[in-house]
C-alpha cells in the first residue's frame, strides 16, 4: 500500500495547520484518513466518527493524544468556533476529555487532572447529572452549541456510553508522528 503525506509549512499559516495523509488503494484514488489542526504547542483532531467517552478516549490514545483537556479562555474560543463549524445539528457534540466518572461531582481531565471550579465553560444549568435515561446519571463532558455559545459556556455532562464526536489532542513535541498511515 502506498502512502502520500501532505506536509504543510507550519510557520506560513496563521491559524491553524493542516497535515493530511492520504492512503492510496486504486492509482487515482486518495482517501484522507486523517487530519491534525495545529495551534499553539498543541496538535488537534476532531473525529467525526460518533463513539462512546470511553471509545473516543481509545481512539485518542491510539493516535498518540487523550481527548481534549482545555487550559484557556482562549483555546475554549478557538474549539468552541471549530465544534461549531463542524456541528451539522444542535445534539451534534463533541466529547472532551472531561469525566465526573469516579466521584460523582468530581469532575477530572482525563489526564487525571482536577476540573479547577474558577475555570469552566459550563452551559446553563450544568452539570446536571440527569438521571432520566440512566440511573447512573451523566458523567462525560461534551463540548457544542449550533448557533454558538454566551461567553464560551457550551459544555454539556451526559452519559458517557452515548455517541457523540470526539476532540483528540497532543503536545506538538509529543514525539509521535502526527501523520499516520492507516
Amino acid at each position: 500500500m502506498d502512502c502520500q503525506v501532505l506536509r504543510v509549512n507550519w510557520d506560513r499559516l496563521l491559524e491553524a495547520s493542516v497535515c493530511k495523509v492520504f492512503n492510496s488503494h486504486h492509482k487515482n484514488h486518495l482517501k484522507a484518513e486523517a487530519v491534525w489542526e495545529q495551534r499553539g504547542g498543541k496538535y488537534y483532531y476532531f473525529s467525526t466518527m460518533k463513539s462512546s467517552w470511553n471509545e473516543s478516549r481509545a481512539e485518542c490514545r491510539r493516535k498518540g493524544g487523550d481527548l481534549v483537556k482545555i487550559n484557556s479562555r482562549e483555546e475554549q474560543r478557538f474549539l468552541e468556533i471549530r465544534v461549531r463549524d463542524k456541528m451539522e445539528a444542535e445534539e451534534d457534540k463533541f466529547w472532551i476529555g472531561l469525566t465526573d466518572s469516579e466521584e460523582e461531582g468530581r469532575w477530572l481531565w482525563a489526564d487525571g487532572s482536577p476540573l479547577e471550579t474558577w475555570f469552566t465553560f459550563w452551559g446553563q444549568d450544568q452539570p446536571d447529572n440527569d438521571r432520566r435515561q440512566s440511573p447512573d446519571g451523566q458523567d462525560c463532558a461534551r463540548m457544542g452549541m449550533r448557533g454558538g455559545a454566551d461567553d464560551l459556556k457550551c459544555w454539556f455532562d451526559s452519559l458517557c456510553s452515548l455517541p457523540y464526536k470526539s476532540i483528540c489532542e497532543k503536545e506538538a513535541g509529543s514525539g509521535r508522528s502526527l501523520c499516520e498511515c492507516v
